[in-house]
């Protein structure tokens, strides 16, 4: 069964780039690019129906122009429009296609994270049935760096998973931020920075062993580093941000309700890369 790919189109500009990542992925990947417009529900009948003929247009012109743009070759496609709420219609139709991804474009609203937990897509991130990918990098750009941020939950294993998976041909790091008790207070001791160090090394053979076992599950290994650096995760992750930018951040939502209000909702709101974002389960 060919895999679907859904991406939710509402011809901004903002969209744009994300419309030539979902047709160079389409492509690439022998997958089926479902394309979806969500229409006011409360236009006239007769505006509604009117409306719908130019969108279907539009999208298809603006497809052209990308395929021409970055020579794309044109994936096999649908482009459909319906009415209603667009977060609400977006995960409805994920659920019934079965897509295998939701892409979307950036929001508007950027450098304001208290503007965006209202906005579609705040609220397609909270319960999309699939990943996410929130494209803001032009399409031609190549994903050879992805990062990673790891610890030892199920979510993160999920979304290790899924990278590997889809992008094993490239160039992960496993981000793991640790905080080691007592370290403000015994941190000039010797006998605790002996302790500390034990605790390092058991760390990083026990994150070793859990890459491993997932490494044995795929016939490709793509090219992987682990980097552990002491601090609070926001800080760290940030930090690893703005110094060494990835070409994709692949993140895992472990409590939507909560951390899209949070972590991924800060760095939706200054997004200088590619980000995909699975659900815990």
């Amino acid at each position: 069964m060919a895999r679907t790919l859904l991406f939710a189109c509402d011809l901004s500009a903002e969209n744009r780039s994300a419309f030539g990542r979902a047709i160079r992925l389409a492509s690439e990947q022998g997958a089926h690019l479902d394309i979806l417009h969500v229409l006011d529900p409360y236009l006239p009948h007769r505006v509604l129906h009117d409306l719908e003929s130019a969108v279907v247009a539009d999208i298809q012109s603006i497809m052209t122009d990308l395929r021409e743009d970055y020579a794309f070759e044109e994936p096999a496609h649908l482009i459909q429009t319906v009415t209603g709420a667009p977060y609400a219609e977006i995960i409805r139709e994920a659920h019934e296609r079965q897509a295998d991804m939701i892409i979307l474009g950036t929001h508007r609203k950027r450098g304001h994270p208290d503007l965006i937990g209202g906005t579609t897509l705040a609220r397609v991130l909270r319960s999309a049935p699939c990943p996410v990918l929130i494209i803001s990098q032009p399409p031609a750009r190549a994903w050879h760096d992805i990062l990673v941020p790891v610890d030892f939950s199920l979510a993160c294993r999920r979304t290790l998973h899924e990278t590997l998976c889809r992008f094993p041909e490239a160039r992960l790091k496993l981000l793991h931020a640790w905080n080691i008790p007592g370290e403000r207070e015994l941190g000039s001791d010797s006998g605790f920075a002996l302790w500390r160090d034990q605790e390092v090394s058991r760390l990083r053979r026990q994150l070793e062993q859990d890459v491993d076992q997932l490494m044995s599950e795929f016939e490709q290994v793509p090219e992987l580093e682990l980097v552990l650096e002491q601090g609070n995760p926001l800080e760290v992750l940030m930090s690893h941000l703005r110094h060494q930018p990835p070409d994709l951040l692949a993140l895992s939502n472990h409590n939507p309700s909560e951390q899209c209000g949070q972590i991924i909702l800060h760095l939706l709101s200054e997004l200088h890369y590619d980000i995909m974002v699975c659900r815990a389960w």
